[in-house]
């Protein structure tokens, strides 16, 4: 990632970068994709600085990656009946987080669902499909972050 002419390390999808992402193929999406909101885990450290909207991770929060159901690529509430990921992780991933515009408004099913930039693993391992940086990074990119921010993926 460069920002400012600055290089920023990051983590892409193990199924490298593709412009046929399909749910489960570990893939990030090729493309343009901007920032939609972002959540942060209020017990793991203060609030961060941003312009996007910006939420708490609750306990209950999860996003539905289940492509049979109608609230695919959404935000749900856990327990939820249809398979989704826990935005609540027992590790730090997912500290912050921001929402990129992966297929959304509408959803194609199957398309791929919960395309994020997260924190990154140590060592930079590849993620599931996501892209994913250090927080330190992340802490300074998030408060110039707007829905005009473009990620070009390529």
């Amino acid at each position: 990632m460069i920002t400012d002419g600055r290089p920023i390390p990051c983590a892409l999808g193990r199924g490298g970068v593709t412009r046929r992402k399909r749910e489960g193929d570990g893939a990030t999406p090729a493309g343009a994709l901007r920032p939609v909101q972002a959540f942060y885990r209020a017990d793991h450290g203060q609030r961060p600085r941003c312009m996007l909207p910006l939420r708490p991770i609750r306990a209950r929060d999860g996003w539905c990656d289940d492509t049979r159901d109608r609230n695919y690529n959404r935000a749900v509430t856990l327990p939820y009946p249809a398979g989704c990921e826990t935005m609540r992780r027992p590790d730090a991933l997912y500290d912050i987080v921001v929402e990129l515009d992966w297929n959304r408004k509408p959803a194609v099913r199957g398309r791929g669902s919960a395309i994020f930039l997260h924190v990154a693993r140590d060592g930079f391992r590849p993620t599931e499909g996501c892209v994913a940086i250090r927080i330190a990074d992340l802490r300074r990119l998030l408060p110039r972050l707007s829905g005009r921010t473009r990620f070009v993926i390529s």
